[in-house]
């Protein structure tokens, strides 16, 4: 047997020519001598465990940024000042920093480690013509395993043969009902979901038995191949941080060529000491480096997690908080997302009439109406015996929990048959002992129909059938219902018309029929279903949208927000469930098969048009989430199993299912949707706008505050003045501000209209020409009054001491006002909620006033920095100077606001 086997398309050979490949025997199974030789060649079954870089290089590597090498430079350079109070917040930002990228890391290995749990543990294979029970990691190609319901696929195995077999497949295909399996060969191409003679690790039996050959194991089985293939995925970093990272390079720049032009011009031109001008130039730095942004940031994202914990939106990777505010396009899975993941009878069509059934999920409520009108089941006698049938052709149950809620044990479709029963008012349990069950045919897709075989206790026989509608309907010869004596010859092109509009509104079809045999029959066979039976109805069942996603959807469409739905359902019905949605609507969808069709130039196009994706596998997935992203797309992608993994990992933010998903995808996501709906992502985006909007006033606020520092410097040395500010007071001024003030506005709630806008284009820079034009302007405003006042002071023949005292107190207290300003960036605060609406602010203004006059008025603060006493009228200067930069503030944002206003305007005619 070749080793070179991993080509083969097993699914599209017949069970001989497998066999035959694998020099396997299908009555005897390998020798245990065989066995062992073939573990040897093929290796074991299992995953291999991915390499691992030890815990100290991955901690040193959070090290690894512009920002963080400026911020340990200023640590350094601020200790040898003596300032050891910034030292300590410098270092404390860095390590917390460092700490949290530390805890973050290893995502990948952590995902390989759940998809390697999913292996089964233990199979029953056939060894040397015996039954045995070995341990499935032994396993190799040619093995004969045998399957029972409830057991774990152990690994890829080609089906010989099975009787009653439906496998749930969700952690591959996404679908959460089982699949029928026959030992039939498919298509060469057929995708993944349709392969019906292939069995996948890892997957589960629902229902009946099977005898299969392995044909792949360990990383060569589908599970293995998800697992390489996520190893190789590339984790994107987030639009923040590639946006600080941008600032982090230019500000860096700035920085330097700053504090070198501040000591050239000072030495050189105007003839200041070296040593007093070097120590000036390194303050300017110490000061002009955002040691507050990284703080600021930690605090941003760790109240929006809690905020989003709140909302069921469990965080796994703090940066993704603010990621989904930037998101551009959400790819989202159909089943338990979109939808209830609950089957739910909508319609039923009898001879006569055509049903509406309310309600949704397993829970028996809802009303029943006719043309729109509610009525009662008992006035229509025959929706007694659709029910009954319903109950009997059933092997589901239904059970009520101690929370009032519903669960359902068994097939979602015969679940949803046991609800209509109930709301129709049958008890099933009555039912059954009333007509008790004799004899079954399993559902087979074969047959495409399950039937079973009941005896009252009066002598009566009945064969109650439920299936395809073109199969039920070759089996009757009439209609109606035979208990209500309502018999009419059938009319078999109106029964194919009501399939086809159920069909045409995406809902899957059944037809239930039944028919009397007599008492003495105790077996039921194929022969006795060839006909004489009675339609009794069509009923069309879908697993409904859920109504919070409809409502998320359309808000995501007003915050410019794509949402593209990605299925298994065949892409009819994906296209109809996606209008229900609002997704897609008028547009064709795109299958599996077509998009291998395209190349990845090619799909990037086709990627921002369709909306609606069909029968995906993983490498679909992570294909269209990579050409989305080369589109300058931001990504958000939903998943809840195992072949997610690979693109949840590769989506700017992956978002898995806490409820329905498997370890692997939570494992590989940025975030767990606790309640597994779709509009808890909507309320994500719409907290992580809001952190974004807090980073960008903190940057507006601080860069002002730097800016206006150095201006007033170099204007001193420039224009030959007395420097107004001390390298220590430089410093006081950095740490009041960024200590107290700045990180208010990490506590800002999300503003009114965050929804309404266009997502961020995630390449634009973080200070923006706008921003830019801000902060110089704010810049020279904090300038002009510093130096204003200063200038003034020593004009009247204030001493140097108090002149500065004034310098250092018209700064901060400039600041405390335009800290005010900025908590809206274009919005006026003069509104109650502007000017008092968070109350951090005005405790963050009220400690940074308490700070500045214990430095202005204490002994020791006195010695330190060399202030002085300020009288009241010298305070009322300091504070008529920060009220000019705060009313100039607001004037420049209502003309801003005046602008847009105008803009639109023009841009609407």
């Amino acid at each position: 047997m070749s080793k070179d086997k991993s080509t083969a398309n097993w699914h599209a050979l017949e069970v001989d020519d497998v066999i035959k490949r694998l020099d396997a025997d299908r009555h005897h199974g390998l020798s245990s001598h065989e066995a062992s030789l073939r573990v040897k060649r093929f290796g074991r079954n299992r995953l291999p465990p991915p390499r691992k870089r030890s815990a100290l290089l991955r901690f040193l590597l959070q090290f690894h940024n512009i920002l963080i090498y400026i911020m340990l430079v200023a640590a350094g350079t601020t200790a040898l000042l003596g300032d050891w109070v910034d030292t300590c917040v410098l270092f404390a930002a860095v390590v917390v920093n460092a700490i949290i990228g530390f805890i973050q890391e290893g995502k990948a290995e952590q995902a390989m480690n759940a998809i390697r749990s999913m292996l089964s543990l233990h199979t029953t294979v056939i060894r040397d013509a015996k039954r045995a029970e070995i341990e499935a990691e032994y396993l190799v190609p040619g093995d004969i395993v045998v399957l029972a319901s409830g057991d774990k696929v152990p690994a890829d195995l080609r089906l010989i043969a099975g009787k009653g077999l439906r496998v749930n497949e969700a952690i591959l295909t996404g679908e959460s009902e089982g699949r029928e399996k026959t030992a039939s060969p498919v298509p060469n191409d057929a995708p993944l979901g349709e392969r019906n003679g292939m069995l996948y690790s890892g997957t589960l039996v629902t229902s009946g038995q099977a005898t299969a050959v392995v044909v792949e194991t360990g990383v060569r089985t589908e599970l293995g191949r998800i697992s390489s293939m996520l190893a190789q995925v590339r984790t994107m970093t987030t639009p923040l941080l590639r946006q600080i990272t941008r600032f982090g390079h230019w500000l860096a720049l700035a920085i330097v060529l700053l504090s070198v032009a501040t000591f050239v011009i000072g030495v050189e031109l105007h003839g200041h000491p070296p040593a007093e001008m070097f120590m000036m130039a390194v303050a300017l730095a110490a000061s002009a480096i955002p040691e507050g942004l990284p703080a600021i940031m930690t605090i941003a994202l760790a109240l929006g997690m809690r905020r989003m914990a709140k909302r069921k939106a469990i965080i796994r990777h703090l940066p993704a908080v603010e990621t989904l505010g930037s998101v551009t396009v959400i790819c989202s899975d159909k089943t338990g997302t979109l939808t209830r993941n609950e089957m739910t009878v909508q319609r039923v069509a009898t001879a006569e009439h055509l049903f509406d059934i309310g309600g949704v999920g397993y829970a028996p409520d809802g009303g029943i109406y006719l043309a729109g009108a509610a009525i009662t089941a008992d006035d229509y006698p025959e929706l007694a015996e659709i029910a009954r049938a319903a109950v009997l052709c059933n092997d589901a149950q239904l059970h009520r929990l101690d929370d009032d809620s519903w669960q359902m044990v068994g097939d979602p479709t015969e679940g949803a048959l046991l609800t209509l029963a109930a709301k129709v008012g049958a008890n099933p349990s009555w039912e059954r002992e009333t007509l008790p069950r004799t004899d079954a045919i399993p559902f087979e897709s074969e047959h495409r129909l399950m039937a079973t075989l009941h005896h009252d206790h009066e002598g009566s026989g009945y064969i109650y059938v439920k299936g395809a509608p073109e199969r039920i309907l070759k089996m009757c010869n009439r209609q109606g219902s035979f208990r209500a004596a309502k018999e009419t010859a059938l009319d078999a092109d109106y029964w194919r018309r009501c399939a086809r509009e159920f069909a045409a509104s995406g809902l899957r079809v059944l037809a239930i029929a039944a028919k009397w045999v007599e008492e003495s029959r105790r077996e039921v066979n194929f022969s006795d279903l060839e006909d004489g039976f009675i339609l009794l109805a069509l009923v069309g069942i879908i697993d409904p949208p859920r109504e919070e996603a409809i409502t998320a959807i359309g808000a995501c469409a007003s915050a410019g927000i794509r949402v593209k739905m990605i299925t298994g359902d065949h892409v009819e019905t994906a296209q109809v469930i996606g209008a229900r949605l609002g997704i897609g609507q008028g547009k064709p969808g795109l299958t599996g098969a077509e998009i291998e069709a395209l190349d990845d130039q090619q799909l990037r196009g086709v990627a921002l048009e369709v909306d609606v994706f069909a029968r995906a596998s993983p490498e679909h997935k992570l294909r269209l989430v990579q050409a989305l992203q080369a589109a300058g797309q931001v990504v958000a992608m939903t998943g809840d199993g195992v072949n997610d993994a690979p693109a949840l990992k590769r989506a700017d933010v992956g978002v898995a299912m806490g409820q329905k998903g498997t370890e692997a995808a939570k494992e590989a996501s940025d975030m767990v949707l606790a309640d597994d709906n779709f509009a808890t992502i909507g309320n994500a985006v719409r907290v992580g706008r809001g952190i974004y909007d807090n980073i960008q006033k903190f940057i507006l606020f601080m860069l002002p505050t730097n800016g206006g520092e150095a201006l007033v410097v170099i204007a001193a040395i420039l224009f030959e003045l007395v420097l107004p500010l001390t390298p220590a007071q430089v410093l006081w001024i950095n740490m009041v501000t960024s200590s107290t003030l700045g990180l208010a506005l990490a506590f800002e709630r999300p503003e009114q209209d965050v929804m309404r806008r266009r997502p961020r284009d995630p390449r634009e820079p973080l200070l923006s020409w706008f921003f830019a034009w801000r902060v110089l302007m704010v810049s020279v405003l904090f300038m002009v009054g510093v130096l204003g006042l200063f200038l003034w002071e020593m004009h009247r023949g204030s001493s140097l001491e108090t002149a500065r005292t004034m310098a250092v107190s018209t700064l901060v207290g400039a600041e405390m006002f335009y800290l005010i300003n900025s908590r809206y960036i274009y919005k006026s605060v003069l509104t109650v909620e502007g000017l008092f609406g968070n109350r951090y602010a005005l405790i963050a203004i009220a400690a940074c006033a308490a700070l500045q006059i214990t430095y202005t008025h204490t002994g020791p603060m006195q010695a330190l920095f060399g202030s002085t006493d300020l009288s009241l009228e010298e305070w009322l200067k300091v504070a008529l100077a920060g009220l000019f930069v705060f009313v100039i503030a607001e004037l420049e944002k209502a003309v801003i606001r005046l602008f847009r206003y105008l803009k639109s305007e023009m841009a609407c005619q």
